[in-house]
């Protein structure tokens, strides 16, 4: 590839970058065709999209300072063959899928990666698989929004109650003065 083709090429990587919620990097030296291609699938059904990095590429990418110098850092620290995982949608989804793919076959190593611009170590990938789905962590945020209004909703409720307590109290009180 000429100098023109590779500085197309990183233009266009540089858009997916910057529109990726993250960028999981992996070296899958070892990895055959048929699990490279199940990898793929399972990441597109997460609006995930592979492409494999040339490291002069990479460096490409991060020559005019654009990126930032912690997304440099790591560009400048890629050795070997690069899967670059760019996830569209959900980074969690992506992560988890990605630290199980690397678990189940060791040919896949996960290695630092960029969460925008900012550094995400490979150790930092696995943590974010392990956090809980987008739809759970907004149910669990709503839920924790609703429980003052539930339990204030309650106590409202409550008063009604009382009241009415109170009141055939002192309606029994008035009927019977002696008890």
């Amino acid at each position: 590839m000429n100098r023109t083709g590779k500085s197309e090429l990183a233009e266009s990587l540089k858009d997916k970058f910057s529109k990726a919620q993250v960028a999981l990097f992996a070296d899958y030296k070892g990895l055959t065709a048929n699990q490279a291609d199940d990898l793929r699938r399972q990441l597109r059904a997460q609006k995930t999209e592979v492409k494999v990095l040339k490291n002069n590429v990479a460096r490409l990418l991060t020559k005019d300072g654009a990126m930032g110098a912690e997304a440099k850092s790591v560009m400048d620290d890629l050795v070997g063959p690069t899967l670059v995982a760019f996830a569209y949608g959900d980074p969690a989804a992506a992560a988890k899928i990605i630290h199980k793919f690397s678990v189940d076959n060791e040919a896949l190593k996960l290695k630092d990666s960029l969460m925008g611009t900012k550094k995400l170590e490979a150790a930092g990938i696995e943590q974010l698989a392990k956090l809980p789905s987008k739809e759970v962590m907004v149910a669990t945020f709503l839920g924790t929004l609703n429980a003052p209004i539930t339990s204030f909703v309650g106590v409202l409720a409550a008063v009604p109650r009382g009241l009415v307590t109170v009141l055939s109290a002192i309606e029994k009180k008035k009927a019977n003065p002696e008890a």
